[in-house]
């Protein structure tokens, strides 16, 4: 053990705002990220094909992806999948995203 009597460790009193000390945010301190750009984007499925076979789609062509009706989308921001989710009718003619599941980073 280190001999040093308690007052060898003391600190100067300072003061802090309140704000400080309980950790609140306020919106002018998330002021400076509101400007950077982000991609969202909500992945309905995957599908693998050979080039000369995209080549022959035309307009109306059915591409099968690899999920069923009712499973869930992947909601990537930046390429980075941050969320699950379920396709939503804003209303008759735009189509929306609700999160169900937000997905932890394995960082």
């Amino acid at each position: 053990m280190l001999d040093k009597d308690e007052d060898d460790f003391s600190v100067e009193k300072e003061q802090f705002s309140k704000e400080e000390i309980s950790g609140d945010k306020t919106p002018n301190d998330l002021q400076a990220i509101y400007d950077i750009p982000v991609t969202v984007s909500a992945v309905l499925g995957r599908a693998t094909m050979p080039i000369n076979q995209l080549l022959k789609l035309g307009r109306g062509a059915v591409v099968e992806l690899d999920r069923k009706i009712g499973d869930p989308i992947d909601i990537l921001v930046n390429n980075r999948l941050i969320a699950r989710g379920e396709v939503v009718m804003v209303d008759e003619t735009r189509l929306g995203v609700t999160m169900t599941e937000i997905v932890k980073s394995e960082n």
